[in-house]
């Protein structure tokens, strides 16, 4: 018999006591992790705030004290021969120069490698996906319709942006522009398959009978930065961009792999971005392999410009939301990651090879061997962390597995066999440096009914999403178990969530520690939750305050809050806003965001930098 939400909620409050008892133990990471890198301090909070109330505004608002400035926005030159942003005269030769479009993650880099970077140093931006309305006038909102030179220009506004950016004489970050640090990769770059997987038949195609060169990367959303320094950037919602018409038919496209691909990844007669109008790759029954080639994480080294991308497929294949990525005390590489979808799970890996942080060349193909495992989370308060391994338990030959390699392609039905726990779509998945202690955001489900809850995924309809907390046994993050417990549930008090007057977030999407260990959560779908704007909230991990948001930001009209990264000082804080205007058109937007409203350009996604106005951290 199924519980009930009172009951899962009385089964975790007695554990409780374990999670808060043992968050002594975050302090003492940080002490640990202080010793070994400087970017971490347990000396305690600073930089307190009042908490912003949560009705909707017109303008972006931060608490008193506190002031932003853009960075970075969707058509600035990055490249030596990029010309000057001009909505009304785009054109793919531009994009492919220029910062592309609707950011999601960043991360921040030190110029030079391995200095404090206080000053100097790169961004490291994706462009997740673009809004058609809001890029041209007259568009329609369907992007199905979009021309051959605007599909391409769409697919070049895609991928990723390395961008150095420097202190000017006032102090605030500026990109400098037309850098030979500078990068695009969009749809159009190539890309190598490492690993595990690369060259096997489901990878070849038409243009790469090898299976070990990809043409683009593209839906990426969150990711990470590694300890040595590379950019380790998600492929997300995939499947959206490949049309199923025709495929699983007699032809082309007949075959049982791709007829589960298409159920598993939801597939459409026709994709959302309309790519395959004019792209064949995009379309299953003339290329049934293409869509294997992405939902992998990819790594791109940015301090060498002329480095060409990787995907890591021994990382698995799914929706990847986010890589969190740390050195378990012997030295193995573990990457944590979420699959954002309804019911699916969330991930680690943990290297075979170890990291030598005094030789960089040790991490050269440190992520191509290892094992992944999924996370099953029990009733109890325990969870297990189960190996995706081919020949182990039902990933066998009579199961629909040949090899590791298919394993990995298909990680999310290998995953279900397995038993893993399907989740409330996960997103990002942070762990806090020096310490065991893991966050999960799992942003909402509104599928799960009331019949199908579990102590993981306590509420069905979940239209506000929660928060997990585990701790890995022995704090390492190699181990195959942990203790786990619900840290927050998101929305009002009267739909059963952790928050009460303006003391609410829902839909919690990205996340990121401060050098404090404090939590600060961006949200993703608010002002349909809520009717207020997606932010940015504070979360402690400890003391009186423990679980409670505190909202730090508020964004402008249609826009989601992305990316939160702090430089190693906690004195910036970058944050992305994602698709500004959502909802509205070119011509007559919702906001004119970052710039002002008399302006006649049209809203644009981009990075800005927060900062306190007397220059102290905003960490707390």
């Amino acid at each position: 018999m199924a519980r009930t939400f009172q009951e899962i909620v009385a089964a975790r409050l007695s554990r409780r006591g374990f999670l808060a008892a043992g968050a002594a133990s975050v302090a003492l990471g940080l002490a640990r992790s202080a010793r070994a890198d400087a970017t971490v301090d347990d000396t305690g909070p600073t930089g307190p705030f009042r908490p912003l109330p949560g009705d909707a505004g017109p303008e972006l608002r931060l608490p008193e004290g506190h002031r932003h400035h853009t960075v970075l926005a969707w058509g600035d030159p990055l490249l030596a021969d990029a010309p000057p942003f001009d909505p009304l005269a785009q054109s793919v030769a531009s994009q492919s120069r220029q910062m592309g479009y609707n950011a999601d993650f960043v991360g921040f880099v030190p110029l030079p490698r391995g200095e404090a970077g206080l000053a100097h140093g790169l961004l490291c931006v994706s462009s997740e996906y673009t809004s058609p309305p809001l890029m041209w006038p007259d568009e329609p909102r369907t992007a199905r319709t979009l021309s051959r030179e605007r599909c391409d220009v769409d697919m070049a506004a895609h991928g990723l942006n390395v961008a150095e950016i420097r202190r000017d004489v006032a102090g605030r970050w500026q990109l400098v522009q037309r850098s030979l640090r500078n990068r695009r990769v969009s749809a159009f770059t190539p890309i190598r398959l490492t690993g595990p997987a690369a060259g096997h038949p489901w990878l070849r195609t038409s243009a790469d009978a090898s299976g070990r060169l990809v043409q683009g990367t593209f839906a990426n959303c969150s990711g990470g930065i590694t300890p040595w320094g590379t950019w380790l950037q998600a492929e997300e919602n995939y499947e959206s961009y490949f049309a199923a018409d025709g495929a699983g038919a007699d032809g082309a496209g007949a075959d049982s792999l791709v007829r589960d691909e298409i159920q598993r990844a939801r597939v459409g007669a026709h994709s959302e971005h309309g790519w395959e109008r004019h792209h064949a790759r995009f379309r299953l029954a003339d290329e049934p392999h293409e869509i294997f080639r992405h939902g992998w994480l990819v790594e791109i080294d940015p301090y060498d410009p002329t480095c060409v991308p990787v995907k890591r497929t021994a990382l698995g294949r799914f929706s990847h939301e986010a890589a969190s990525i740390v050195v378990a005390p012997d030295g193995r590489v573990v990457v944590y990651s979420g699959d954002d979808a309804e019911g699916e799970h969330v991930y680690k890996f943990v290297s075979e090879g170890r990291y030598d942080p005094a030789h960089r060349a040790s991490a050269r193909d440190l992520l191509d061997r290892g094992t992944l495992y999924v996370a099953r989370f029990d009733e109890d308060g325990r969870g297990a962390w189960l190996p995706l391994v081919f020949g182990e338990g039902p990933l066998v030959p009579r199961r629909g597995f040949r090899s590791q390699a298919e394993v990995l392609i298909r990680a999310r039905h290998a995953a279900t066999l397995l038993g893993a726990t399907p989740m409330d779509r996960p997103e990002d998945v942070e762990a806090l440096p020096g310490t065991g202690r893991v966050v999960a955001a799992f942003t909402k489900n509104t599928k799960r009914t009331s019949k199908a809850v579990d102590a993981a995924n306590p509420r069905g309809p979940n239209p506000h999403g929660h928060l997990l907390e585990w701790v890995e046994d022995g704090d390492d993050p190699t181990s195959l178990a942990f203790t786990w417990d619900v840290l927050l549930l998101g929305g009002p008090a009267a739909d059963g969530g952790s928050g009460d007057g303006d003391s609410v977030l829902s839909c919690p999407d990205n996340l990121a520690f401060d050098r404090h260990g404090t939590l600060w959560i961006a949200t993703d779908g608010q002002a349909k939750a809520l009717g207020i704007h997606d932010g940015v909230y504070r979360v402690p991990l400890t003391g009186a305050g423990r679980g409670r948001p505190e909202r730090f930001l508020s964004a402008v009209p249609g826009a989601e809050v992305c990316g939160p990264c702090f430089t190693p000082d906690d004195r910036t804080f970058f944050v992305a806003i994602q698709h500004p205007g959502e909802g509205s058109t070119f011509d007559e937007p919702s906001t004119r965001f970052p710039h002002d409203a008399a302006d006649r350009l049209p809203p644009r996604p981009c990075v800005i930098a927060i900062e306190r106005d007397d220059g102290t951290p905003i960490s707390g």
